[in-house]
């Protein structure tokens, strides 16, 4: 049986055991503390090689986004990062893997929710402007202001003349955020109508990740073309100088967060920056010092 994506029934099962063993790969990812773990339950030879490949280099790109934090910090710099795609473009994979090793205090993230009534009625980039960063700060928009070039055209959430209004405000407001100080960068990330397809499927498959689901996400599998022709305009329209648009292929979703980690620190002129030697203190010892037995119905019991 040939199913709606090309492909038939056995290897589609496999394409989605595969997604869903990266999920979980995903997750395992974020566990990991040390530089070491163990691949001795995969094969091929081949795979292990590839899988430890990407963790090497995710780790030392890791790294450099450490240095690069250090560096906005000091230079108090304020850095604007922006994720946009298709439902599923693995956006929140590499907005993870950027964060994962970072200070939640210097670099945030900002994934607003669908407009209240009381913000349907402000300026449209008011509820953006409250979550710029400060000095020495880095913000990760998880969708941005861009959903009205996206979801709301597709949808009919705005009007005409709203949807005009934002192509004319847009260059202007990013311009103006570019000559107030804020490094402004905006990734689009790029997945085949196939890929998409194969990745609802598997979110549909995986109870751990069904609520990722939204009834939104599937209409966006209905409107394809429709979602196509409004990035295509909102690309063109929106690609400006100081704020340029970067595509990043994510159809392999390991590639492309390594790939979007390593142009965006070549964005930013970052300098490792010196730190005095950490030295740990002794800790003070008192005689009369008396520890306080924790009582037995205050303690977690130990099931693992």
């Amino acid at each position: 049986m040939v199913h709606q994506s090309g492909i038939n029934s056995q290897d589609l099962m496999q394409r989605i055991a595969d997604e869903l063993a990266d999920g979980y790969d995903e997750e395992l990812e974020l566990e990991i503390e040390d530089r070491h773990f163990d691949e001795s339950n995969l094969n091929p030879i081949e795979e292990r090689l590839a899988r430890q490949q990407y963790f090497r280099e995710l780790f030392r790109l890791q790294g450099e986004l450490v240095k690069l934090q250090d560096w906005v910090q000091h230079t108090r710099q304020k850095v604007v990062i922006i994720f946009e795609g298709r439902d599923a473009a693995g956006k929140g994979g590499v907005i993870k893997r950027i964060t994962q090793r970072l200070n939640p205090r210097v670099v945030r993230v900002a994934a607003l929710p669908a407009p209240n009534d009381r913000e349907r009625t402000q300026w449209y980039f008011q509820r953006y402007v409250a979550h710029l960063p400060a000095a020495g700060e880095i913000v990760l928009f998880d969708r941005s202001w861009y959903n009205r070039a996206g979801v709301e055209r597709v949808m009919g959430f705005c009007t005409e003349d709203e949807y005009e209004e934002f192509f004319r405000s847009v260059p202007e407001f990013e311009k103006m955020l570019v000559r107030s100080g804020i490094r402004l960068i905006k990734y689009w990330f790029s997945i085949s109508d196939d890929e998409q397809h194969l990745r609802f499927l598997s979110r549909i498959h995986d109870p751990l990740k069904q609520w990722k689901l939204s009834p939104m996400d599937l209409e966006s599998r209905v409107r394809w073309e429709e979602y196509t022709k409004a990035k295509e305009v909102m690309l063109e329209r929106t690609h400006i100088p100081e704020a340029p648009w970067w595509v990043v292929q994510a159809v392999d979703k390991k590639k492309a967060r390594l790939n979007c980690i390593a142009h965006l620190l070549k964005q930013l002129p970052y300098e490792e920056v010196g730190h005095p030697t950490v030295v740990l203190p002794a800790r003070v010892r008192n005689p009369d010092y008396f520890r306080q037995p924790v009582p037995e119905s205050m303690i977690v019991p130990e099931l693992y």
